[in-house]
């Protein structure tokens, strides 16, 4: 059996060579005798590129290292996780191992932990839904490269109070100590560095249902104290590294926040009465900011030195009031903030919306850094009137995409997004000036409800799709709307997308989906609506006639299928796919007939034509493979090569004479699975990324019909990706030398 001496000299030799030629990988931890056995993966690192927008997504926490100044880790409800490298952010868990591939599990945020003692070591709890079991991650490396452990439990990085507690902590005392606070498995404690975990029974099982224990946090000058919150059911202490508790009676109930400060005092932030509190010589007493009624604070930020000094932010609200002291909550003062924005594109309005996490880097004179539902800010003044911060965004990508468009002039790249709009890209590495938005022109927001802000009244909340015109590319449409306030509209742009207005005449009480948009007539297109029939215009929304002979759509908006597509060059024939069916219209839209009926179900499909070719449709359906019709949809090919097909998108061709490439993310029939390229389908399809290789997450595939060779990838949480593939890489043969993931 090999000593742990030569198992570590093995490590050590495989990650220095990983290191020298761009290798990623993952180290499996087993128990502390048998040492660390790397794991028989690794990867490439990839030349896929970010499209830059510049956060867009929930930071719901921030951990700067207490004795290294500028050493700093943010967590993401669904993008991962980043540490600071003084410029910017490093994604650090885009190696960790493949969830399923309808969503990514392991890009979910549930908790991070540091070692107070060595600035090496980071902990990262990942899960998105707790429908299935996470795990904890740990790297001695700052996150380079990671080892695994045996915990399985469900954790939940973007369900109901991601942006509050802290789940994971190391013992200031011994750093084999790790407690995690789970969301329906009370606690874990490992007492070998992460290794292994056991679930501690002294907790009561009090745990409401999806948050669990929220808080868990060691005093750091008394050995073996340690302090807990189980949501609903208040703080509970252990006096040995969290075997048996005791609850502290008087507790607020439901606990946002716990820190406990260098004299052992133990703060908490709460959702309602009393907001701020404060246990010190076995006695709770309300320390809330004065005349403030609002019934949730959440941030909470405890210098890690001066244990007098707090920050707290009201939560659960847009733009919270940030409140400071210097007296151990006795006195607070209100901080007056200005903001200095990186983001061009985010409104004021914006600062401290839905505030997660306030932490104090350790830093003299300290600086604070504050994360909220859409960056990530920092300090740049002392904590005086007024207070500057300055958005620190650079590197974290993060929005969640619906819909992607790559016209064939014009923007390289428009987007549809969750929450954020879209964006129109020109540059696709500078941050946009401003979301897609939309001129009003006459229009009268009062017929929608849609008064009281005047920035959110000038812009979707969501764009769930957009689509443009084939032959005349700058004119597009798009769908989608206002979430929060159940409004949903559509918008159409002649500028090729660098202007939008909304549609003068809406139909009352519909959630449009999807828009195919006709390849000659740009006023002439068909929409689908959640759960009713699709409905279609021929003159730019004027007036509206509903389909016959379709089911009514899927429900929306969290739906990222593609059911409906207009022909390339024939602008009176549309295609719809639902339930192993495919239906077709030849009149433009104001009726289908049902075409091919023996094709398999999918929970998860893309209907896609070739601009510029009439009647060739290709149609990915996930585990079911990928068909091709050359007849308007009568009659489907499979196409056997490929296995799975769970995306699929047709680019530009490289000179007139060619085929146009299809692109398909998936599987082949021979075990490989990422991305493949195909200029004749009958020929060996080219894997020109693995799946390794591949951004994770990916939910939108679309080619450039402007550039050949260029692809875009929309993902759940991670932003959007891009690649520009040689010509080379396009042809049948030779072959494209691929490192195998195994």
């Amino acid at each position: 059996m090999m000593t742990d001496k030569r198992l570590l000299v093995l490590v050590a030799l495989l990650v220095a060579i990983a290191s020298h030629f761009g290798l990623g990988q993952i180290i499996s931890l087993q128990s502390p005798d048998s040492g660390l056995v790397p794991a028989a993966r690794a990867r490439l690192a990839t030349e896929w590129q970010s499209v830059t927008v510049g956060g867009g997504g929930y930071i719901t926490g921030v951990y700067p290292h207490p004795k290294e100044p500028d050493l700093v880790y943010v967590r993401t409800d669904n993008g991962g996780f980043y540490r600071w490298s003084g410029q910017q952010w490093q994604p650090i868990t885009e190696l960790l191992p493949r969830g399923d591939w309808d969503y990514d599990h392991n890009s979910g945020g549930e908790a991070l932990g540091l070692d107070p003692q060595n600035q090496e070591v980071v902990y990262v709890a990942v899960g998105k839904y707790s429908d299935q079991p996470g795990t904890i991650f740990k790297s001695t490396d700052r996150g380079q490269t990671w080892l695994t452990s045996d915990l399985a439990t469900p954790m939940g990085g973007d369900e109901d109070k991601r942006w509050a507690g802290q789940r994971l902590a190391v013992s200031p005392a011994n750093s084999k100590l790790v407690l995690f606070g789970s969301r329906r498995e009370g606690l874990w404690r490992s007492l070998d560095g992460g290794f292994s975990w056991q679930q501690e029974k002294g907790l009561p099982d009090k745990l409401q249902q999806g948050i669990g224990v929220l808080n868990v946090a060691f005093d750091p000058q008394k050995n073996h104290i340690v302090y807990a919150s189980v949501y609903g059911d208040g703080v509970y202490q252990s006096r040995d590294d969290g075997v048996t508790w005791s609850p502290l009676v008087g507790s607020p109930p439901k606990v946002m926040q716990l820190q406990v400060a260098q004299d052992g005092t133990v703060y908490t932030t709460n959702h309602r009465s009393p907001q701020v509190a404060k246990y010190s010589a076995g006695t709770w007493q309300d320390i809330s900011p004065g005349g403030i009624i609002h019934k949730n604070f959440n941030a909470l930020g405890v210098h890690p030195e001066e244990a007098q000094t707090l920050i707290v932010s009201e939560g659960e609200k847009g733009r919270g009031q940030i409140f400071y002291s210097q007296n151990r909550g006795q006195n607070w003062r209100k901080l007056r903030s200005r903001v200095k924005f990186k983001m061009p594109w985010l409104a004021p309005e914006f600062f401290n919306d839905h505030p997660a996490a306030l932490a104090f880097d350790a830093q003299t004179p300290p600086q604070v850094w504050l994360t909220d539902w859409f960056s990530v800010w920092r300090t740049s003044t002392p904590l005086d009137s007024p207070v500057l911060w300055s958005s620190q965004i650079a590197g974290i990508e993060q929005t969640v995409v619906f819909s992607l468009a790559a016209p064939p002039e014009g923007a390289k790249l428009i987007s549809g997004i969750a929450d954020q709009d879209g964006f129109y890209h020109r540059d696709l590495t500078q941050s946009p000036q401003a979301r897609l938005g939309f001129q009003r022109r006459g229009f009268k927001l009062s017929q929608l409800n849609l008064t009281g802000n005047r920035y959110l009244d000038n812009f979707f909340q969501d764009t769930f799709h957009l689509a443009f015109c084939q032959n005349a590319p700058q004119n597009l449409v798009r769908v989608g709307g206002q979430r929060w306030r159940e409004t949903y509209l559509g918008a159409t742009s002649s500028d090729g997308g660098r202007s939008w207005q909304p549609w003068q005449q809406i139909p009352a009480d519909k959630l449009f989906m999807r828009v195919a948009i006709a390849p000659d007539e740009s006023a002439h297109y068909v929409v689908t609506v959640s759960e009713d029939l699709p409905l279609v215009t021929f003159n730019n929304g004027q007036t509206w006639t509903e389909v016959t002979g379709l089911p009514a759509g899927e429900p929306g908006p969290w739906n990222w299928n593609q059911p409906l597509a207009a022909d390339g060059q024939d602008s009176d024939h549309y295609y719809y796919y639902s339930e192993g069916r495919v239906y077709g219209s030849r009149d433009g839209g104001r009726t289908f007939q049902m075409l091919a009926t023996k094709l398999p179900q999918a929970q998860r499909y893309v209907l896609t034509t070739v601009p510029g070719s009439s009647g060739e449709i290709w149609l990915s359906l996930d585990r079911g493979g990928l068909y091709h019709s050359q007849d308007g949809g009568n009659s489907f090919e499979r196409i056997k090569s490929i296995a799975a097909a769970h995306l699929v998108t047709v680019g530009k061709t490289m000179t007139p004479r060619d085929s146009a490439p299809v692109y398909v993310y998936g599987s082949l029939a021979d075990g490989r699975s990422g991305l493949f390229v195909s200029q004749d389908y009958s020929a060996p399809w080219q894997q020109i990324s693995t799946l390794t290789q591949t951004p994770r997450s990916i939910k939108v595939l679309v080619a450039s019909q402007q550039e050949p060779g260029l692809i875009f990838a929309g993902t759940d949480g991670r932003g959007i990706y891009y690649r520009q593939f040689e010509a080379s890489v396009m042809s049948s043969s030779p072959p494209v030398p691929i490192i195998s993931d195994t």
